[in-house]
């Protein structure tokens, strides 16, 4: 099940988990001439109306959201969405009070935190580093890429920012604005999630998971994720967790090697995902409900399950409160689930 990239002249490539091939002008900045094989991108189902009240609380959110993430320091909720102009709306959540939003000059397509009162989102030509205490957002433009449309951020242990393109490039910046490093094999780079400096790629089109070495210019190992991988996150026991939208699974990797360790059948579009230290989050799409499942025993086991807000697209984990954020795509706010792992 595990592949291995390496150069030319070291191995050949076989077996049906293969996805991506790579020679030495493939594996660096020189793309290939043949864009990869790919398949029609899996994406959320279209939620009902909600069915039955969304457990816990339901607070208001600017926009239909596209993105969460928690950030520790300020304990606040920071979720994205685009505006009625189609630029990006950051709304900051705090634990307790009133929230803000944070209007961005462009549209903004992913966003990933650094846990310390920052927040980052990909932007065409860069991306926005958002002071979350301070609410600001300011446009940090990538050297050389005006034109790249940035559609992946995440940030590694090391502090470096790595952004995926829509053209199937992955940069590792080694500045503010320089990049450092790039690796140009994808279709596109959808998602992208980091375990210490190590960064795992997510291609709907090839429906793949892709470790990159923290040299940035390596793809170590690549394996299939199921029949339609649409999201990634990581968690805080090292690892990387994947909705199979189309296959209607939760899919378990761990990295450094890359490898398929669990597989938990999660019907109803699978798609929102966070972790922590206990379960493994993940929202039902067709269902409008979000299930916690503990991974401890290498069995994914069903603990929770909640009836959510419409369209329960992205989630957000509180480690230290225990409170799960699901974040609607399509206006209906963002619930806040207190105490959310203990069984009821």
């Amino acid at each position: 099940m595990l592949t291995r990239i390496k150069h030319a002249g070291q191995a050949a490539c076989s077996g049906a988990l293969v996805i991506i091939c790579c020679s030495v002008t493939a594996c660096t900045s020189n793309q290939s001439d043949t864009p990869p094989p790919t398949i029609a991108p899996a994406q959320a189902a279209v939620s009902p109306p909600a069915a039955r009240p969304p457990a816990g609380t339901v607070r208001p959110l600017a926009g239909h959201g596209t993105a969460a993430l928690f950030d520790a320091a300020t304990t606040s909720l920071v979720a994205l969405a685009p505006g009625e102009t189609g630029h990006g709306i950051v709304t900051v959540m705090p634990a307790r009070g009133q929230g803000r939003t944070v209007a961005l000059s462009a549209a903004a397509s992913a966003m990933a935190g650094d846990g310390d009162g920052h927040a980052y989102a990909a932007t065409r030509g860069g991306y926005f580093r958002i002071d979350i205490a301070q609410g600001r957002a300011s446009r940090v433009p990538v050297d050389g890429h005006d034109r790249t449309e940035f559609t992946a951020i995440a940030r590694r242990a090391d502090g470096k920012l790595v952004l995926g393109s829509a053209d199937g490039a992955v940069y590792t910046l080694s500045s503010d604005t320089t990049v450092g490093a790039e690796l140009k094999i994808f279709a596109r780079v959808d998602a992208l999630a980091t375990q210490g400096d190590t960064t795992v790629v997510l291609d709907r089109g090839q429906t793949s998971v892709t470790t990159v070495d923290p040299s940035g210019t390596n793809a170590e190992h690549s394996l299939r994720a199921g029949e339609g991988a649409t999201t990634l996150a990581a968690d805080t026991a090292g690892r990387v967790l994947v909705a199979d939208t189309r296959g209607d699974g939760l899919l378990v990797f761990t990295v450094d090697p890359l490898i398929l360790r669990q597989r938990a059948p999660v019907r109803g579009a699978p798609y929102g995902l966070a972790g922590s230290s206990r379960l493994a989050w993940v929202s039902q799409t067709k269902t409008n409900t979000v299930v916690g499942y503990d991974l401890a025993t290498g069995i994914p086991v069903e603990k929770v399950r909640y009836p959510t807000v419409q369209q329960p697209n992205s989630l957000a984990f509180d480690e230290a409160s225990g409170t799960l954020y699901v974040v609607s795509g399509t206006g209906a706010g963002v619930q806040v689930i207190e105490n959310a792992e203990a069984a009821r």
